[in-house]
């Protein structure tokens, strides 16, 4: 089966829930820069799906999920940061890191696949 829009890959689907996790988690945080720099990092990861999907050869769009894994990678290694800074309980850091992780092993998967 093709996929027919990147609103169907799965992985674009749950860069977007660790998005949406990313932005309420830390919508009161009155560390502006870091705020700004981890809900940054987690839309680019959905974002450069999306944006690669639309490219011309499977090389191009493949260059652009190796971007959302950098971009997942800069988010994981906030969460540390977070978690550190106590901006994040150990938990939400925990949980907030699988989805992380899972969001690597799916684009490997991926970009595995792609011929």
């Amino acid at each position: 089966m093709t996929i027919q829009k990147f609103e169907d890959i799965l992985v674009w689907q749950k860069s977007q829930d660790l998005a949406v996790a990313i932005y309420k988690i830390f919508s009161q945080s009155k560390d502006f820069g870091f705020r700004d720099q981890i809900r940054r990092a987690s839309v680019s990861i959905s974002n450069n799906i999306a944006e690669g999907f639309d490219r011309s050869s499977n090389a191009d769009f493949k260059r652009f999920l190796y971007f959302a894994l950098a971009s997942n990678s800069e988010v994981r290694s906030m969460l540390y940061l977070a978690e550190r800074l106590n901006y994040l309980n150990k938990p939400e850091s925990k949980e907030l890191i699988s989805i992380t992780n899972e969001v690597s092993k799916m684009l490997y998967s991926f970009m595995k696949s792609m011929k």
